[in-house]
């Protein structure tokens, strides 16, 4: 039934946003800036819950076989530098600055499909991706709080997100669903980031990190976890029940909502210039949205 349908968007836009904000508390105010034991932990949890869920039947799961892990090896790559570097950004970026910048990696998954595939685009495309590129490119020069490094991990952040999306279109096993590509990405992730949590220095500095046995903390890292394996469900879920362009709307919607709300919950230095950047980018967002549905209707 249709209620239904938005019933799931709305958890999912639930969802997104409490996740955002809950690691941004962690990372910007408690500045717990240890990606490799943060982002670690994560999907430790999901990994941990997804093989859990899929053995005792909860979740629709296959055996992943080696070769199909090997062969996803680029992808998982790319997704633990995703996940990586948009910690190191998010722990100095403003939400609203930082998903204005995120959606520079449609501009990278788009180069990349017409380099490599030869891939045609249209003209309102070509005009939204020009904007949201123009407004990441300019939004350094107006942020406040400009920080060097944090736009700097933003950059990895946003073309590792626009080099897994075409991966993820073009190159996905047909025989292996979101689910198990997740657990693929997440078991990846969790040995790589425990190898490189000591030659990183995280290790260390986490342990002389000043809140390490605080309550507040570990609520803190619990939730996380916890919010991300429900996130990935809820997505799952979103997939499953909408077209891709609906689901692409969904996310908009929930972006939309955690920029409205991120200045009554953290402390937040904006400007004109930049409220303009950000407010160009995401409707430039939306003028892609419609350009991708455009060609449907006719």
């Amino acid at each position: 039934m249709q209620w239904r349908k938005h019933f799931t968007g709305v958890a999912f836009s639930f969802v997104f946003v409490v996740s955002y904000f809950t690691n941004k508390f962690v990372l910007s105010v408690l500045k717990f800036t240890y990606p490799t034991l943060f982002q670690g932990w994560q999907t430790f949890i999901g990994a941990v819950l997804l093989l859990l869920s899929g053995k005792l039947g909860w979740l629709e799961m296959s055996r992943v076989t080696r070769s199909a892990a090997l062969y996803w090896l680029p992808g998982s790559l790319l997704f633990v530098g995703n996940i990586y570097a948009g910690s190191r950004a998010l722990s100095h970026i403003d939400i609203p600055y930082f998903f204005t910048l995120q959606n520079s990696s449609h501009v990278v998954s788009y180069v990349i499909s017409a380099v490599v595939h030869r891939e045609k685009v249209q003209r309102l495309t070509f005009i939204s991706l020009c904007f949201m590129l123009l407004s990441a490119i300019n939004l350094p020069h107006y942020d406040p709080q400009f920080d060097y490094s944090g736009y700097l991990w933003a950059v990895g952040h946003l073309f590792c997100i626009g080099a897994y999306r075409v991966l993820q279109v073009r190159y996905k096993p047909s025989n292996l669903s979101d689910l198990e590509l997740q657990c693929i990405n997440y078991v990846f992730s969790v040995l790589l980031l425990a190898i490189a949590a000591h030659p990183t220095g995280d290790l260390m500095g986490a342990l002389e990190f000043p809140s390490l046995m605080s309550y507040t903390f570990h609520c803190g890292c619990c939730a996380s976890a916890l919010l991300g394996f429900l996130l990935l469900l809820a997505t799952v879920k979103l997939k499953s029940g909408f077209s891709l362009e609906h689901f692409e709307v969904w996310i908009f919607i929930s972006k939309v909502t955690a920029m409205s709300l991120s200045p009554f919950v953290f402390n937040m230095d904006v400007n004109a210039p930049s409220l303009i950047c950000v407010v160009v980018s995401h409707v430039a967002e939306a003028l892609l949205l419609y350009s991708e549905r455009e060609p449907q209707l006719r």
